[in-house]
Order: structure tokens, then sequence, then C-alpha cells
């Protein structure tokens, strides 16, 4: 038994322990930079600059914390910002990051989790994901990050308000290091703190599931989606020798294909040259995914669907539609965003069992899929 003063002298230390404040340099050597990352003098102060680079502080973990960063930027196109709870084989992460290219519109701030080395910004955007902002030009400004549990707030200049409040984190991962990451476009970091905090209690606070949405589905390998033909279904032979993966879609009702398997990062022309859009693009890959749809008798369902970026939709061994949603492909701007309501396909269901299945190929930016039968939608 312990006594008393001792007991609480161990809780007091355990308490001085989770709450350590650490402020790191620039020119520190806690710091790893990796890519285009070097320290530097800017207007007057020891920076770290990155230009597609990033800076991972080494020797310290975070679950729960406060980061606060001075940050400058002049360039006029950019991504950059923090990322946190890295795990351990550096493929899983959370990461918010800002968009000087995008000052003041509604996607100027970016949440999103990384998956398998992937970024997700197509299938998790909207609320709790990007938001409004302007980012000076040149001159520094002050930005603080709040986690707990799995939530985080990102304050941008004002630390009364939060600029983006991120209610549920995605990628699963408690407790990482942390980086200072930038994609592209010279930015520059200075006074470096991160408080570490008490572990709160762990709590997702994950959207509702809306009615007809399908969650129980089947995914293939990932295979070169260039040595298939991708308007032809499956064979009897091949679908029963793939090693189906059983997974359930998260709420809204979203599979997110990174989460199973790894992101093929190919080079898309198209994104550069417009011109190169019907071109195939070395690199891609592609997923199966099955499910099952039970009707009670001979009917058409209208099926609200999302995906990224490339789909064949099979019905019963028939296909229905074939559709590309990559960034830059519909025209240079266009970005791809997930969400159920951007197409809808007919399905001709027989009585009894029916096999639904999309072939879903990846050029970037998030990979997966969200839909649901229309609860209210009848066929004349």
């Amino acid at each position: 038994m312990l006594r008393p003063l001792v007991l609480l002298a161990l809780l007091f230390s355990s308490a001085l322990q989770a709450q350590t404040t650490v402020s790191v340099p620039a020119e520190s050597s806690r710091w790893d930079l990796q890519g285009q990352a070097k320290v530097v003098d800017y207007q007057g102060r020891p920076s770290i600059l990155l230009d597609g680079g990033a800076a991972v502080l080494k020797d310290l973990e975070m679950r729960d914390g406060i980061i606060d960063v001075d940050v400058s930027t002049p360039a006029k196109r950019g991504f950059f910002g923090i990322q946190f709870r890295i795990a351990n084989d550096g493929a899983n992460a959370e990461w918010v990051y800002l968009r000087q290219h995008k000052s003041g519109l509604p996607d100027a701030m970016q949440y999103t989790p990384v998956l398998n080395t992937g970024l997700n910004w197509q299938l998790y955007n909207g609320p709790g994901f990007t938001g409004a902002i302007d980012i000076p030009s040149g001159e520094w400004f002050h930005v603080r990050l709040e986690v707990v549990s799995a939530q985080a707030k990102l304050y941008v200049k004002d630390m009364d308000k939060p600029a983006l409040i991120m209610d549920d984190l995605k990628s699963g991962v408690q407790k990482g290091q942390i980086a200072l990451a930038d994609l592209i476009g010279a930015t520059y970091f200075s006074n470096f703190e991160v408080r570490t905090t008490a572990d709160a209690p762990w709590e997702r606070h994950p959207p509702p599931m809306p009615a007809g949405t399908i969650t129980n589905w089947s995914l293939s390998p990932s295979y070169d989606a260039l040595a298939r033909n991708l308007e032809r279904p499956l064979t009897p032979a091949e679908r029963n020798t793939i090693q189906w993966q059983s997974v359930e879609a998260e709420p809204p009702g979203k599979v997110v294909i990174y989460r199973y398997r790894e992101a093929p990062h190919p080079r898309v022309t198209f994104q550069g040259d417009f011109s190169t859009r019907l071109q195939p693009q070395p690199g891609m890959k592609v997923v199966y995914a099955r499910t099952t749809v039970d009707s009670d008798r001979d009917q058409v369902k209208k099926l609200y669907i999302g995906y990224s970026d490339d789909i064949s939709v099979f019905l019963n061994n028939q296909i229905l539609y074939r559709g590309r949603s990559a960034q830059g492909f519909r025209d240079p701007g266009f970005l791809g965003i997930v969400n159920p309501e951007n197409d809808a396909v007919y399905l001709p269901l027989r009585k009894g069992s029916n096999e639904l299945m999309f072939a879903i190929s990846e050029l970037g930016g998030g990979w997966g899929f969200i839909c649901r039968l229309a609860e209210d939608w009848k066929s004349e």
C-alpha cells in the first residue's frame, strides 16, 4: 500500500509529465530536415524554410496538446501546415494545411487524414474539413493547433476564435510525431512551441449514417488499371480466385480505400496539360468492390453515388455506368470532390439477390466511394 503523501507526489509528477512545454528554435538539432528544408534568416528571424519538404520534430510523440508557430510565406501558390500524430510507420497521420492561392475562398484551409501515404482531401471536404481564411503574403502571422482526443481546432491570426474545427479526426492514430510540412511554395516557420496536455477520454463524433446507405462491402486486391478492361465485368473464375476483404462503410457511408490499400501516387499528365486528359495514365490502380442488394420484387431503384477517381458500375454482371471524376479531368479547375449527390445510377433489380460491383480506379487525392439507395424514388 502506498502512503497518501507518496501517492499524491506520484500523481503530481505524472501531471507534470503530461503537461510539458517545449520550445524548439529553428536551428535546433531536434529537427529532422527532409526534402527542400533548411535553416535561414528571414526578416530578422532564424527560420525553417520549406519548399517541398518537412521538418520532423525528433524524440517527441504527442497525443493531446497545443502547437504554436509563426509562419510567413511570400509564395503565390502553396500547401503548408502541420502534420501531427504521425504513426511510427510514417504512412498514417493527421494533416491540416493552408493554401495561399485559395486565400479567402471556402477551401483556403484543409484537414485531411493521411492513410497509407495517401491524402484524402477529395473524400473529406466541407464542414470540419475545409474553411475560408485570409492568408497574409510575405508577413508573419501566428498559427495554433489544439488537439484533444479525436478533435482538433486550428487558429490562424486570431487566437480567440478557431478558424477550423475538426470534430472527428479520421486517421485512427492516437499518438505520434509532429512535423511542419510543405508540398510546394516557399514558407518560413519560426518560434515553434509544443505543449503536451493530459490525455482526454477518447471520443469519436462521426456524422449520422443516412437511410438507404449500403454499408457492407468486399474489396479485391489492387491491380494495374491499364492492364485490365474496366468496362468488362469479372468472370466467375476471376471472382472465385480473388481473396475478398470484408469492409464496412464509415459514416456517412464512405468506403475509404486508402485505409485498406497503399496509395499509388501516379504522375497525372492532364493536371498540367489538359490536352492529355484522354491518354492512359501509367500507375493508375483499380480495386473491385462488391455487395449484395436484396429486392422483394422486380423493380428499378435509384442509386446516388459519388466516387474518386474513376468508376465502372456493374449489376448482375452487366455494366450500367462508366465515369471519371478525377482532379483536372472534366475541366482544368475541376477538383473531383466526392458527394453522393454527384451522380445517380438506376438499378434494374430482379426479385431476390442482386450483385452490385464497382471497379474503382485511383489517380490521386483520395480513393473511395459513397452511395445510397433513394428511399423516396419510384419508377413510373
